[in-house]
């Protein structure tokens, strides 16, 4: 994984002044390729898209403090006019391209080095299975990704259920973990746009061969689990479990997660107010 994260940094710095599509990506990342920029953002704190713009951005900084065309630069780093690249500069350095050499102004996205360290006193749960063939059963809708803080469509998709939905899925439920999920799968790959979306899907885990058609269903080979539990304030306790499997749990697990859907449930401590007990499944192979 490692090297794959460096692969692709090094591709990105190589190609700076060129278009790059995440197509041109695809040979160098094996697996999810959703999933793959679920790691880059999970040890660098950017997506690809973010880290790619900002270094842009800082080699148009250098550009401009040598006494470079506003204009060339701009068209240099993929910008079709000078408006948009003005604009885009003044949000991420907080001034107009023009003032820089005036200014002196120098402002610096690093490339970007992967390590991997193994730290004291972290730990993280983890259990693998493999489970037989099933079917997801519950509502759908496509959402914008996002990948931090609160999906707003993903709450009124949960706010959508009906009483009705929510007896079928009860009646279907026959197999671990026999909860109500989240899971996320079939993301757009246009990245390095920052569009896209995935679908996701709030229901049970079934093998039951008639669904009512009140609900959707989506099949699911049989396939491993890597199962992470976790407990404590919700969401915060969960949403760092996420990214921990991303930044600390797959680099050195020897697994690599494939294109399933991955599924988390949430059981709300019934004494402890914002406490709760989650756990994430993530679908992987060796």
């Amino acid at each position: 994984m490692v090297e794959q994260l460096q692969s692709v940094v090094a591709y990105l710095e190589q190609h700076l002044s060129e278009e790059i599509t995440m197509d041109a990506l695809k040979p160098l990342i094996t697996g999810s390729i959703y999933h793959f920029n679920k790691v880059f953002h999970a040890l660098s704190g950017y997506s690809i898209s973010e880290y790619l713009r900002n270094r842009r951005m800082s080699e148009a900084n250098k550009a401009l403090l040598e006494g470079r065309n506003v204009t060339e630069v701009a068209y240099q780093y993929g910008y079709n006019s000078q408006d948009g690249f003005s604009r885009a500069f003044t949000a991420w350095a907080g001034l107009h391209p023009s003032e820089v050499r005036k200014l002196g102004f120098s402002k610096t996205t690093p490339v970007l080095s992967f390590q991997i360290t193994v730290r004291g006193g972290d730990s993280m749960e983890c259990r693998i299975i493999t489970m037989p063939a099933f079917k997801f059963a519950g509502v759908i809708k496509r959402v914008p990704m996002q990948f931090e803080g609160i999906n707003q469509e993903i709450v009124k998709l949960a706010q959508s259920i009906t009483a009705e939905q929510r007896k079928a899925m009860h009646r279907l439920q026959n197999m671990e973990p026999k909860e109500v999920v989240n899971a996320s799968f079939d993301a757009d790959s246009n990245f390095l746009e920052e569009k896209g979306e995935l679908t996701h899907l709030i229901g049970v885990l079934t093998t039951a061969t008639e669904v009512d058609p009140i609900l959707e269903t989506i099949p699911v080979e049989a396939m491993t689990w890597a199962i992470f539990p976790c407990e404590g304030p919700f969401p915060s306790t969960l949403q760092e479990t996420m990214a921990n499997i991303y930044a600390l749990w797959l680099p050195v697990s020897g697994y690599e997660v494939i294109n399933a859907p991955t599924f988390s449930f949430t059981r709300m401590h019934t004494q402890r107010q914002g406490y709760a007990y989650s756990e994430v499944w993530t679908p992987v192979r060796k």
